[in-house]
């Protein structure tokens, strides 16, 4: 019998069941039989941060053999601001040997994964992640996920309230179950400085219709992609102080590969509101989603789907009715800038950060770069703070002068490459963990960029475009983890060794790219770029990006705002453009 489109899905239903998130894992975590969890119980562990995964090289091995998946875990913790101690880190960095693959990741949403948890021990692993007072409850799952600031540890009053604003939201909106602790630490509720309640006053039993992700930075730093989140405040700063917040919504970089009623999208204005309303805001926005989110369709469900049924107006009239306090209109900024805050820079109390490059953040140590080593030694010998930054790399905080002597000398003993060593293109590239672990990866994507970056770097060099800042972005399938629409050049996963190749989006975060070319093999992405990159680097004006002078190219005048699952290649259409511009 066909499914009624209009009855809830089966996430809803297992959520409803699930007595606040509970289901049936205690009893599956206490049988030694298991390996792994089934359907509902999987749905229930994104919430505690968890995703079940299996290793995909072995697969065809292990199926001739007679065996089944090779099941592990990936776990996420969730790090508001990306915030972490010293301290915290070094224990992170010690489970990930005792528990994990050996490796640490760090996410485009500053958060930290480990990946390879056997299920005998989630429990402990997770048990010893709350000791450190970290917690993975909602880094997944249909809920607030880890909410983001920008990475600057500038210690001025406006950076000190866009922390304290992103801390806020993440405890407003964790979810209040004490399922969490029941489960994972035995009820030791005392072991985390986060209150519980056995009830969910907002989400109620069924959460939110998927996941909301919400970020909060200031006008003149987009570095955390703040157009790329269902919700987002930007400060916005008048006589260098701050006076209230700017209000997005209905952003969103996941679609589906064929479906043209997917698509990526940059947020929309909502609106400007006070300091002291900012938490309040990104509060009623989820409101809405909860209420009106599509519960039926989870490709569906998103809240920029919501939007774009509801109509941006009613969406906007909705949320004016809902506030309890005033809503302006939107306050115009000047335009959009960002740093990646990597190598030395002042924090505005007379000591230095120092941001340091971990490529496709994963922390790991290889024959040639001792990273692990080189971050471990830091956080030992200098007890310093550290932030997980946007772009999958980390800051260390609060040096003194010979300190940020020191943290070089580390890095250049264990071969880790310092910024300013680093080309263009590797420094502003990202990619997903894709291959083997994540389940809907459908291409490689962390273990070939380094090689595929290498390419790049060395035909940018050939044009004489080294000093080009382009964001260069490759993922394994098109739910855009590692932001590749919002990117100068992109490669999205179709199929093994294929990817969609997207372009003219930029550095700042704020327009999308289009689909340049499709189904492009990988041996042939250079072969496919070079007729652009060419031309890029004969008529380029100073200081354009690729996405600025392809946009030119087609002599657009507003910024792209959504692209879809089924567009059509524009390679054609910009070929001819460029011998117009006077290309050879």
């Amino acid at each position: 019998m066909a499914k009624d489109k209009n009855s809830p899905s089966k996430v809803e239903g297992y959520k409803q069941e699930s007595r606040l998130l509970r289901g049936t894992i205690d009893e599956v975590l206490r049988d030694p039989e298991k390996d792994h969890f089934e359907e509902s119980d999987l749905q229930l562990i994104k919430f505690h941060g968890s995703y079940q995964q299996d290793d995909r090289d072995l697969r065809k091995e292990r199926r001739a053999a007679g065996l089944g998946k090779a099941y592990s875990f990936m776990l996420r913790i969730a790090i508001p601001a990306g915030q972490l101690s010293a301290s915290q880190y070094l224990d992170l960095d010690r489970m990930a040997d005792e528990f994990a693959n050996g490796t640490i990741r760090l996410t485009t949403r500053q958060a930290v994964q480990f990946h390879g948890i056997i299920k005998s021990n989630l429990r402990e692993t997770l048990r010893q992640i709350n000791q450190s007072l970290l917690t993975t409850l909602a880094a997944c799952g249909d809920v607030c996920r880890n909410v983001m600031a920008t990475a600057a540890p500038l210690k001025d009053s406006i950076h000190e309230t866009v922390r304290e604003t992103a801390h806020a939201i993440a405890a407003d909106l964790r979810p209040a179950t004490k399922a969490y602790y029941d489960l994972w630490i035995d009820g030791q509720k005392e072991l985390s400085s986060m209150e519980t309640n056995d009830s969910e006053p907002f989400y109620g039993e069924t959460y939110l219709p998927r996941k909301f992700k919400a970020g909060v930075t200031v006008a003149n730093d987009n570095q955390i992609d703040i157009y790329s989140y269902d919700a987002g405040l930007i400060g916005v700063i008048e006589n260098e102080e701050l006076v209230g917040w700017n209000v997005l919504a209905g952003g969103g970089l996941g679609m589906s590969h064929g479906r043209p009623n997917t698509f990526a999208q940059i947020a929309d204005k909502i609106g400007f509101v006070a300091i002291e309303k900012g938490v309040d805001a990104i509060r009623v926005i989820a409101s809405i989603y909860r209420d009106f989110g599509n519960r039926n369709d989870r490709k569906q469900a998103r809240l920029k789907y919501l939007i774009d049924t509801m109509g941006l107006d009613q969406f906007k009239t909705e949320f004016r009715k809902r506030c309890l306090f005033q809503v302006q209109n939107w306050r115009e900024i000047p335009a959009v800038t960002i740093n990646d805050w990597m190598g030395q820079h002042e924090q505005g109390d007379g000591k230095f950060f120092y941001g340091v490059f971990v490529e496709n953040g994963r922390v790991k140590d290889s024959e040639s770069i001792k990273m692990r080593t080189a971050l471990r030694q830091i956080a030992e010998e200098l007890g310093c703070g550290i932030v997980v930054t946007a772009q999958q790399s980390l800051i260390f905080q609060d040096l003194d002068a010979a300190q940020v002597d020191r943290v070089k000398e580390i890095l250049s003993t264990n071969n880790v490459p310092l910024v300013e060593t680093l080309s263009n293109a590797r420094r502003y590239s990202m990619a997903c963990p894709s291959m083997p672990t994540c389940g809907l990866a459908v291409a490689e994507s962390e273990r070939v960029a380094p090689e595929i970056i290498t390419s790049i770097e060395n035909k940018l060099e050939e044009l004489g475009l080294s000093d080009s800042v382009m964001t260069i972005r490759m993922t394994g399938c098109p739910n855009g983890c590692a932001r590749p629409y919002t990117a100068d050049l992109a490669l999205v996963g179709r199929r093994p060794g294929v990817y969609h190749l997207f372009v003219g989006g930029r550095l700042a975060g704020d327009r999308m790219a289009d689909l340049y070319a499709a189904d492009v093999k990988v041996e042939a992405l250079l072969e496919t770029l070079t007729p652009l990159l060419t031309s890029y680097a004969e008529l380029r004006k100073e200081g354009e990006g690729l996405g600025d002078f392809y946009q030119r190219t087609l002599e657009r005048s507003e910024p792209r705002r959504r692209v879809t699952g089924k567009e059509v290649p524009t390679y054609d259409e910009v070929q001819p453009k460029l011998y117009q511009l006077g290309a050879r």
